[in-house]
């Protein structure tokens, strides 16, 4: 099996990529390398896999808010069919520069920063009820950690819907659209049951996610070189706990702070990904969503997040299962 985990953005040079293989009982980790072209990364890791599964990490939004589905969409099942129907719809990537701009077809907003913009404007001018319609679940504040970016949302620091544009439309879009072996989580099925041969399991991760899965610290700055050299115990610790065997340039990096420019922290985040897949894959984490119907079909989820939202979305018609049954759920699923 391959293991990878890609750390998105629309600047080539913050694409960056970490790779595992298992052989045997243990997994050999190579240092974080550019991801390259964007159109040919599947077949470059089914290449790699040589004929068996890919488990593949992608940091960036996989899903769509509920609120916006139950308003905008009827005639789809789910989150795969509506991105293998956007190939002809080059429109839906384009990022609105004014409010007037916006609709169902055309959602990512803002293109820049001006007079007016905000997220509420920007869910009145969606027709949803509020800005906090525009998050799914696993974007929401938990007991854990503080709450993530909008999937269409695409100004700011930590703003993710410029890596969903770009993965969304010169990754999935065109490999769904040619049928190649791709299952998406959690869509699909549970993460583990999508691992077949020749094919490539996709999950959405959060290196920041990740960190407290596996008890790394969150202390200091991941934008500064020595800020992440004082991880490098706590990140040999954590491939020794997963049967991880990191190859010598892993180590330097590991010990040098990813190194002193401006791309260290997405070299980090990269191997920090892989860890958080590698440790679903240990069945130290669930491979499983909640068993919410919204989540399951639209939303997606987090790999390896339990932690559930302090709010639940609302507004779209539907009884959902009451925190306490997803929680036994979860556990039910951890336990196999």
């Amino acid at each position: 099996m391959l293991a990878a985990h890609a750390d998105w953005s629309t600047n080539p040079a913050k694409r960056w990529l970490c790779c595992a293989r298992q052989r045997g009982s243990r997994w050999h980790v190579a240092a974080p390398t550019l991801l390259g072209e964007t159109q040919t990364l599947f077949m470059r890791l089914l290449a790699e896999a040589g004929g068996g599964p890919v488990a593949l990490g992608v940091d960036l939004p996989l899903g769509l808010p509920r609120a916006f589905v139950a308003k905008h969409i009827r005639a789809l099942p789910d989150f795969p069919a509506f991105l293998a129907g956007l190939k002809d719809k080059p429109e839906f990537f384009a990022v609105a520069e004014r409010l007037e701009e916006i609709s169902p077809a055309r959602p990512f907003y803002p293109a820049r920063s001006r007079a007016g913009v905000s997220r509420d404007a920007h869910a009145k001018a969606l027709g949803l009820s509020g800005r906090a319609a525009l998050n799914r679940a696993c974007d929401r504040a938990t007991a854990e950690r503080p709450a993530g970016a909008p999937p269409f949302w695409t100004l700011g620091a930590n703003q993710s819907g410029k890596a969903a544009i770009h993965a969304w439309q010169f990754l999935l879009v065109p490999a769904l659209a040619e049928g190649m072996p791709i299952r998406l989580w959690p869509f699909a099925g549970p993460f583990r049951s999508l691992l077949a041969p020749q094919s490539i399991a996709v999950a959405e991760t959060y290196p920041a996610e990740c960190m407290r899965h596996l008890g790394l610290p969150t202390r200091g700055s991941k934008r500064r070189q020595a800020d992440r050299a004082l991880l490098a115990g706590d990140l040999l610790a954590a491939l020794e706990r997963l049967s991880a065997i990191p190859e010598r340039g892993l180590v330097v990096d590991i010990e040098n702070g990813f190194g002193r420019d401006a791309v260290g922290e997405d070299r980090l985040d990269s191997l920090i990904g892989l860890l958080g897949v590698l440790n679903v894959l240990a069945g130290h984490r669930p491979d499983t969503a909640p068993a919410d119907p919204w989540i399951q079909a639209w939303e997606g989820w987090v790999l390896g997040q339990t932690a559930l939202p302090k709010t639940w979305p609302e507004g779209t018609g539907e009884i959902l299962p009451e925190p306490q049954g997803l929680r036994r759920a979860q556990h039910a699923a951890a336990c196999g």
